[in-house]
């Protein structure tokens, strides 16, 4: 049987940090046969990620997105140009079906693609196995504390920002104040300490 709980409950999310386009994170470890991943999925698995969303209740390919986004915790969320052409492979490959609802196309599992997640049921726990232990890692330790806080230093800067105008005398110091933090970021990098 297919793992029904990836793992992630609420409250789990760390929400004020995307990253980047389509948001795939600075993911490291091993991908298979040891090689480094510098993304959340590997080559082919989206479409047993999906196939398997799909298979809980029909969706339409923004749903999609967000049911993803939701299951990995807002850790990752796949760009549109990766979750449309999976979504248009698994049709042709006769996996889901398109049914119109209020203009948007709600794709449905079919038998075939309930057979063909059965078959393939311990890849796709392999993969939620994975993605789980990459999540729970990058959310946890001295990463999770400095996702923290650099949440909480983009959140205090840029709520004060805007309520301000351009011609605050206190923006310049708070400029002078990050120049200085990434300065010395950039040192702790360099030499492995603070």
């Amino acid at each position: 049987m297919c793992k029904d709980d990836w793992g992630f409950g609420h409250g789990f999310a760390f929400r004020g940090f995307p990253f980047g386009s389509g948001r795939q994170g600075p993911w490291s470890g091993s991908g298979r046969g040891g090689r480094r991943r510098s993304q959340m999925f590997e080559s082919g698995e989206m479409k047993f990620v999906i196939l398997r969303l799909l298979k809980e209740k029909p969706r339409h390919g923004y749903e999609v997105i967000k049911a993803l986004e939701e299951k990995l915790a807002g850790y990752y969320t796949p760009s549109a140009g990766t979750v449309y052409p999976t979504l248009q492979l698994l049709e042709d490959e006769g996996y889901v079906r398109v049914v119109e609802a209020d203009g948007k196309k709600v794709y449905h599992v079919t038998p075939e693609g309930e057979r063909y997640l059965e078959e393939h049921r311990d890849l796709l726990d392999e993969i939620i196995d994975r993605v789980r232990e990459t999540v729970r890692d990058f959310a946890g330790g001295g990463i999770g504390e400095v996702q923290t806080a650099f949440a909480h230093l983009a959140g205090t800067t840029f709520k004060r920002v805007w309520r301000r105008g351009p011609d605050d005398p206190a923006l310049k110091r708070v400029a002078e104040i990050l120049k200085q933090a990434a300065d010395d970021v950039e040192r702790a990098w360099q030499t492995g300490a603070v």
